[in-house]
């Protein structure tokens, strides 16, 4: 496998036009990159990526071992709360532009068929699935790469009118897996074979394959690899609704989400004396964090998968721990639900355990 580098032995060389280093290591190019980024400096990081093409690094791997480690590092700065949500969002912006760049300066003929890449339904992390189609692209498939938060029904129109030989559809986040579902049934039921990918399937894809994904891959390389070998077999299709959907927890949680959230503030406010000097925009802050619990709680229901919703409040924890935000606040919060949520088994075990997983003392409630 190449890397970012032209020659491991050539001697370093400062290229006065570019300011990129041959002969460096993939590490230094990184956070070389990740500094242009962070300072929304877009020229100086298309410069970067154009010049190690110059120098002969090869494209697929400075999106992979570039782009793409830069970026996660973006997403840690940020949950540490080192980096704000303007810096992430510039930095960002910025690595979509520098994508666009080497898919401007490196255009290979397609030699092979066509696939549509899209995110799913209310999936706005467009940049992993990008990063994907320009690598599919580079391995000389006709790509039509549709951005951020797709329609299932255009998705499916646009399949009727192009006739690709398969979809990579992207989910970063765990709670547009129901979405997911119905995207992934639908390109099926007009033939079109579906390889899924992205954080929200699971690290081990395990939601992809539950919701009957054609295919998985972890990353846009092993992703490509599968396409090429039409590595496309998934688990048998049933058109049985899943038994753990059957008590419908799921479908009333969503119905019931305003009221929900709604009376959580209200009881919250009662039960966590620091929120009566909270300022608006806390108190904003602190309805859009309920409302996460709420949807990963919903999405953890929906594959009935407890570890999806306690994942979620480890990181949640750690999030509002950098930012000074007490632990008692999210235990406080799951209880409310617990308590509003007298006819949801399923959900009230979940909450038991997301309150034993946050980082406080425990509950002695029953499901």
């Amino acid at each position: 496998m190449s890397t970012l580098s032209t020659s491991p032995s050539a001697p370093a060389s400062t290229s006065p036009d570019t300011g990129t280093t041959a002969g460096a290591g993939p590490h230094e190019a990184v956070e070389r990159y990740l500094e242009h980024i962070g300072r929304a400096d877009e020229f100086a990081a298309i410069d970067l990526v154009l010049g190690l093409l110059e120098e002969g690094a090869d494209a697929e791997r400075l999106l992979l071992d570039l782009v793409a480690p830069a970026q996660r590092r973006v997403g840690e700065l940020w949950a540490a709360n080192e980096w704000s949500i303007a810096r992430e969002h510039g930095a960002t912006a910025v690595s979509e532009r520098a994508v666009a760049a080497i898919a401007a300066r490196v255009r290979p003929e397609p030699t092979r068929g066509r696939l549509t890449v899209a995110c799913t339904d209310g999936e706005y992390h467009a940049l992993p699935t990008r990063l994907l189609a320009e690598v599919l692209r580079l391995r000389g498939w006709r790509v039509d790469f549709l951005g951020a938060s797709v329609p299932g029904p255009h998705l499916i129109t646009h399949l009727h009118q192009t006739g690709p030989d398969a979809v990579a559809l992207g989910c970063a986040l765990a709670t547009r897996l129901p979405r997911a579902h119905a995207t992934l049934a639908a390109c099926q039921a007009v033939g079109v074979p579906v390889m899924a990918g992205g954080a929200g399937f699971g690290a081990d894809g395990r939601y992809a394959l539950l919701l009957g994904a054609d295919a998985w891959a972890p990353t846009a390389d092993v992703a490509a690899d599968r396409l090429e070998r039409g590595d496309l077999t998934g688990p048998p299709r049933t058109a049985d609704v899943p038994a753990h959907l059957a008590d419908e927890e799921y479908t009333h949680l969503t119905r019931r989400r305003a009221e929900l959230l709604t009376r959580a503030m209200e009881t919250l406010t009662r039960a966590y004396p620091p929120m009566a000097a909270y300022d608006l925009h806390q108190l904003d802050a602190t309805a859009a964090d309920l409302g996460h619990l709420l949807d990963f709680l919903a999405a953890a229901l929906y594959v009935d998968d407890t570890p999806l919703f306690t994942g979620f409040i480890d990181w949640t924890a750690a999030v509002l721990t950098a930012r000074g935000v007490p632990a008692e606040a999210l235990t406080v919060g799951l209880r409310v639900f617990h308590d509003e949520l007298r006819d949801f088994p399923r959900a009230r075990h979940m909450l038991v355990q997301g309150i034993e997983a946050a980082p406080s003392p425990g509950t002695d409630q029953e499901t």
